[in-house]
């Protein structure tokens, strides 16, 4: 059995690798966020590009085309991002999950260790003879 204070060390090490991976995990979902933010404003932008109607020239077409162009491309490579961010975010969590599991697991070596303790309490308690006699003398 281990000893309880390098028990409650391994617990605080774990507790402290749980902290930092949920940090992690939080980052990613920020990021999954700002890129999927990002995404839908490229979209916007690529709406508002679209063609429309005008009795402009050929000029602005032409430069409406160039546009929409680089913000297909820009969108394309969002959508990249989103989908990277989404996949680390998913590794975050991942290693989050496995975090817990070897605090939970920890934890329950230190539950079962207190256990133990306490059994060998009560038999030693159980095993020792009777502290103090009968007062009562046979009348």
């Amino acid at each position: 059995m281990l000893d309880p204070r390098k028990l409650a060390r391994i617990h605080r090490v774990r507790t402290l690798q749980l902290g930092l991976t949920q940090a992690d995990e939080m980052r990613a979902q920020q990021r999954v966020a700002s890129e999927a933010a990002l995404a839908q404003r490229i979209g916007q932008l690529a709406a508002a590009v679209a063609p429309a109607p005008e009795a402009s020239g050929g000029f602005s077409m032409a430069a409406a085309a160039y546009y929409r162009e680089r913000l297909f491309h820009s969108a394309t490579a969002a959508d990249n991002r989103v989908r990277a961010a989404e996949g680390s975010a998913e590794r975050a969590a991942e290693a989050t999950r496995a975090a817990k599991r070897d605090q939970t697991a920890v934890e329950k070596l230190m539950e079962r260790a207190d256990k133990v303790a306490v059994a060998k309490e009560m038999r030693a308690l159980e095993e020792t003879p009777p502290a103090r006699k009968n007062r009562h003398d046979p009348c």
